[in-house]
């Protein structure tokens, strides 16, 4: 089939229509570009695919580092400044859908786009023809495996362990069937962590990692919840502490305590955090100072928002409760930190508080780069 792409979309593809009027989302396709495609979803007002043949190819487009680039990081197409521009201009469209006209910072990169993730999931391909196990990522769109001989956004200490893996488990002669898939995390020391994933076993008790950030040394586990771009984080960390001038601070959905510890370890902080594991965790990065760790739903737990506070919000990609959007509204603490992996979610939250905050800032951040992921920094201050 047959389209020319308008635009990006937050999805991550390029959004174009047919001849017969559907919209077509299209990965591998890029502004202004008329694209030939492969259909992979077709849906009676809408259809997916994956552009096979560029008539005329976009100034912005480039060369893909890897040849399985559409499975990890599809916008290795684009140059990385374009990239850049393009999720500010997502973000500020985020917000637009929610009747907000803002003007988003520039999109804030430490300027490495590749071999930055610390953490790597690797699914395992059987080849019949050589009898040996690969590893391998999902093919977009489909769920079929598709195995990699290299593989440029992890960093190199986690590819090489990967191969090591591997290549043990080809000596054994193992088959690819027995195991779910392979985990590896490293440190920003380059040390990694991880292990197989048995089918029908439970996972695996791995090696705790630790890392610094914003001088402060955290533990966690590598198959639990951590950045995994600590240069970046690290920068949206110190841009938050700039904006914590009150002494009762409140991090919700706080995760192994990261955000707080790093931020306002000096304060009346309390962190509250529903994951049990990731709470054990937070209690062990919290031990030396004030904090006070709750484990709870951020929901259930609203009696804590003050009118004196900063509360900070890092909800997962589904946003916040609306219970808790109403009690903010409710008490209107003086600022609000919202730090977001999905500014659709976040622009929604955000239009409901906005009759007695202004939106001081938001800022793009490029955790992910090569990728449509972005993660969104909004600071919301009491009129």
């Amino acid at each position: 089939m047959l389209t020319t792409i308008l635009k990006l979309v937050p999805g991550g593809q390029g959004i174009g229509e047919t001849e017969d009027g559907k919209k077509a989302f299209i990965w591998n396709a890029l502004p202004n570009e008329p694209v030939e495609f492969d259909v992979t979803k077709d849906k009676r007002s809408y259809c997916e695919g994956v552009g096979r043949h560029i008539f005329n190819a976009s100034e912005h487009r480039i060369m893909p580092k890897d040849k399985c680039f559409l499975a990890t990081s599809p916008w290795q197409i684009m140059d990385y400044d374009y990239e850049l521009e393009q999720k500010r201009l997502l973000v500020q469209e985020c917000f637009m859908q929610n009747h907000l006209a803002i003007n988003p910072e520039p999109t804030v990169t430490d300027g490495k786009d590749f071999f930055y993730r610390n953490k790597m999931e690797y699914s395992l391909y059987w080849d019949n023809n050589d009898g040996k196990i690969y590893p391998a990522f999902h093919e977009r769109g489909t769920h079929r495996k598709v195995p990699i001989t290299q593989s440029s956004i992890e960093r190199p200490e986690i590819w090489a362990k990967a191969q090591e893996i591997i290549t043990k488990l080809n000596a054994e002669h193992a088959e690819a069937r027995t195991y779910q898939s392979l985990l590896l995390r490293c440190d920003q020391q380059g040390n990694v962590s991880g292990d197989l994933f048995v089918n029908g076993q439970p996972h695996p008790i791995m090696k705790n990692l630790e890392d610094t950030l914003c001088g402060y040394k955290y533990s966690y586990s590598p198959n639990g919840f951590f950045q995994i771009n600590l240069p970046v984080y690290e920068m949206v960390l110190k841009e938050i502490q700039q904006y914590i001038t009150t002494n009762n601070v409140l991090d919700l959905y706080a995760g192994v305590g990261s955000i707080g510890l790093s931020v306002a370890r000096d304060k009346d902080l309390m962190l509250v955090e529903v994951n049990g594991a990731a709470y054990e965790e937070m209690q062990k990065n919290a031990e030396g100072t004030n904090a006070k760790c709750v484990l709870a739903k951020s929901e259930d737990v609203t009696e804590y928002i003050t009118p004196d506070q900063t509360v900070i919000l890092d909800p997962p990609r589904a946003g916040c409760d609306k219970k808790l959007i109403e009690k903010l509204n409710e008490v209107k603490p003086k600022t609000i930190v919202y730090l977001s992996c999905n500014p659709i979610t976040q622009a929604r939250d955000i239009a409901m508080l906005t009759d007695d905050y202004e939106i001081q800032k938001v800022t793009p951040y490029n955790f992910f780069p090569r990728t449509p992921h972005i993660e969104s920094l909004a600071i919301l201050v009491r009129k």
